[in-house]
């Protein structure tokens, strides 16, 4: 349990959260205590807490919301506890909720590992083993797991037979199954619904009358590839995290 003994000036941080308490002033009857807290989740003095409430916060943001709510009313009741004259009241009170802050900061920070783990999936489908390879490779320098298939054929075979891919890059000019049948064959797949496909590609759209979306491809980039604008557009169809090359 985290017992509150803080003197004017001092402060506690909770980092994972980002989330830090100082103690600006006390006295027999009052506390002054500010809180550092992240835009988007507000912390309001009781007389106001009754006016309209914020947007609910994104799932992301649950528990760090979760612990400036218990927080900010851990606040409020204390200021009173102090008010009335109860300063040992108000010390549990302040103590069992930065108690409870900080084992939520605890657990954020334990399972910050395996978000940091997670990556986006991408199916690199191109019959140039060069330039596939150097396009999967590149993908993994940016935090992109990869698969190869060497042609439409392969693709399909993979995509029947593994976990689906956050997204399929499809080059157009294949042997046995070039890149329209591959689009046209995985659109008519239930299995395959909502799965998303770039074309990388030296050939225009209209020259070979593909569907554009919904239907068709996902996106469309020219060869010569320009990295960066296909990578930021993994990015905005996988939220995956940025990384700096």
């Amino acid at each position: 349990m985290l017992v509150l003994t803080r003197r004017p000036g001092e402060k506690l941080t909770f980092p994972t959260l980002g989330i830090t308490v100082h103690l600006l002033h006390s006295s027999a009857r009052s506390a002054k205590v500010g809180v550092d807290a992240p835009p988007e989740v507000r912390i309001l003095r009781d007389e106001l807490a009754a006016g309209p409430h914020p947007a609910t916060p994104p799932a992301d943001r649950h528990t760090q919301a979760n612990a400036l709510s218990k927080l900010s009313l851990a606040i409020h009741l204390a200021r009173k506890q102090w008010a009335a004259g109860r300063p040992a009241a108000a010390d549990a009170t302040l103590a069992a909720a930065l108690a409870t802050v900080e084992t939520m900061d605890r657990e954020r920070a334990a399972a910050a590992p395996a978000l940091a783990a997670a990556r986006c999936r991408a199916l690199v489908v191109d019959d140039d083993p060069n330039q596939r390879e150097l396009l999967a490779g590149l993908l993994d320098m940016n935090g992109c797991e990869c698969a190869t298939a060497a042609d439409g054929e392969e693709a399909l075979s993979y995509l029947s037979t593994h976990a689906h891919p956050d997204v399929v890059l499809l080059d157009m000019a294949m042997p046995r199954c070039d890149g329209p049948e591959t689009l046209r064959r995985i659109r008519a797949d239930g299995r395959l619904v909502g799965l998303r496909v770039f074309s990388v590609s030296g050939t225009r759209p209209d020259a070979l009358s593909v569907p554009g979306v919904p239907g068709g491809f996902d996106g469309w980039f020219p060869k010569p590839l320009n990295p960066r604008r296909l990578w930021d557009a993994i990015q905005a169809a996988t939220n995956s995290p940025t990384v700096t090359n």
